[in-house]
């Protein structure tokens, strides 16, 4: 996963793991939800400190589901909902062992365009479609995987100069941006239900 430009404010020791790790990046992208993005994506870092190892999506596909659930349930918690979200990536592990042999990159490395990565990662236990159109604008933006038509398929996550997730954020200042676009949608989402 080379040519990375991922940089969120967290342990630079992380951010690392997250531009080498494509299964990493993807638990960082599972756990992403009702959580602040530096917390989800702290996470993979902290469960390899836990268990010792940066762990293979076999290992966690196999783990034991009670002591998966323990690891991510020991303070600090991994994640707000630690026993749901142990779950939830034992689940997209075993999807990878049993799709892609237990390689999270070939969820992207041979997708003939946009379309068909999107469906691939929408596919996944846990992704609606505007996760997996996020996912799909970080591994374009950041990580260079860009089959064609890849930001069409990413809708507005894909467009270039927007700061709408964490597929925008370089460093503090861009954090800053996406969550106030956030706040902004919530907002807006609030008052046409008002």
């Amino acid at each position: 996963m080379d040519g990375m430009t991922l940089s969120l404010p967290i342990d630079p020791e992380a951010n690392r793991l997250l531009q080498r790790d494509p299964l990493a990046l993807l638990v960082g992208m599972v756990l992403d939800q009702q959580v602040p993005m530096e917390k989800a994506f702290s996470s993979p870092y902290v469960l390899a400190g836990r268990l010792g190892h940066e762990p293979d999506a076999r290992e966690l596909a196999a783990f034991d589901p009670e002591a998966l659930v323990e690891v991510f349930a020991r303070p600090p918690a991994l994640h707000r909902f630690p026993k749901a979200m142990a779950a939830r990536v034992q689940e997209v592990c075993r999807t990878l062992v049993d799709t892609y042999d237990g390689d999270p990159a070939r969820l992207w490395a041979d997708a003939a365009d946009g379309r068909e990565l999107l469906s691939r990662i929408a596919a996944l236990p846990g992704f609606g479609r505007q996760k997996a159109q996020i996912f799909l604008a970080l591994l374009g933006k950041r990580f260079g995987v860009t089959p064609d038509g890849w930001r069409e398929a990413a809708g507005g996550y894909g467009e270039e100069g927007a700061y709408r997730s964490v597929a925008d954020v370089t460093d503090r200042e861009s954090l800053g941006r996406v969550r106030e676009y956030k706040q902004r949608m919530k907002a807006e989402a609030k008052a046409a239900k008002g």
